[in-house]
């Protein structure tokens, strides 16, 4: 079996992980309505094992048409140090004992904002803990922000409208938050010890910057439904 051939299958194997992950809702429905299969069904609904578990067919699929040896050579030439980091950090942040402490801390300076305890919380989240992510990287930052978030006011019925609107903002402020530091935000890790930039320059010439468009990010939706910025839906 020719390469070419192969290159073509996992070009496929490609497509349908990318169609799985964007119907992995589906299968979250399927295990509600078929219980004697919801183990499988919940594990294929789970947006972070869509990859893992085409990875593994694709594999076994290296297996058949070109060769054990030649598919162990493979994966024994990847460097998964990454990918393994960033599941492990988002793991530790998804946390019962980390969420619970990081929403203590929201609280704390939430307090001590001159607005009503909901907006006042909704700022903080889309503002300090995006920044995070210059020191526990961005995959965690958004975790983080993405489970105060649900826990405070998506779970609570909030407005579509809001909701998307917070969606954009979160990705628009952890994407730009972790430029404080040379060695969380992988962009900036790339070219930070090449370049010499070091935490004096980031934070003189990118931090600053990034910092004051995260607060105005995350005080600008709040404002412009000031009357009743946190009303629910139902």
């Amino acid at each position: 079996m020719s390469y070419t051939a192969f290159q073509w299958v996992s070009a496929g194997l490609f497509f349908l992980a990318i169609m799985h992950t964007f119907s992995a809702a589906y299968f979250e429905k399927f295990a509600h309505r078929c219980p004697a299969h919801s183990g499988v069904f919940h594990l294929l609904g789970e947006v972070e094992a869509v990859f893992g578990v085409w990875a593994m067919i694709l594999l076994l699929t290296m297996c058949a048409m070109v060769g054990p040896k030649d598919a162990l050579d493979y994966l024994e030439n990847r460097n998964f140090t990454e990918p393994m980091f960033v599941f492990v950090i988002m793991v530790v942040a998804a946390s019962k004992p980390i969420l619970n402490f990081c929403r203590a801390i929201v609280r704390f300076l939430a307090n001590l904002l001159p607005l009503q305890p909901s907006v006042a919380f909704y700022v903080v989240s889309l503002s300090l803990v995006p920044l995070l992510g210059s020191f526990i990287t961005e995959p965690a930052a958004m975790t983080l922000a993405a489970f105060l978030l649900r826990d405070m006011f998506y779970s609570r019925g909030i407005s579509t409208r809001l909701k998307y609107a917070t969606i954009g903002v979160l990705f628009v402020n952890v994407s730009i938050g972790g430029v404080l530091t040379p060695f969380a935000a992988p962009p900036v890790l790339m070219v930070a010890g090449k370049w010499g930039w070091d935490i004096a320059f980031m934070v003189t010439h990118f931090g600053w910057r990034a910092a004051l468009a995260v607060g105005v990010n995350a005080v600008a939706k709040p404002r412009k439904n000031r009357k009743n910025p946190m009303k629910t839906t139902g």
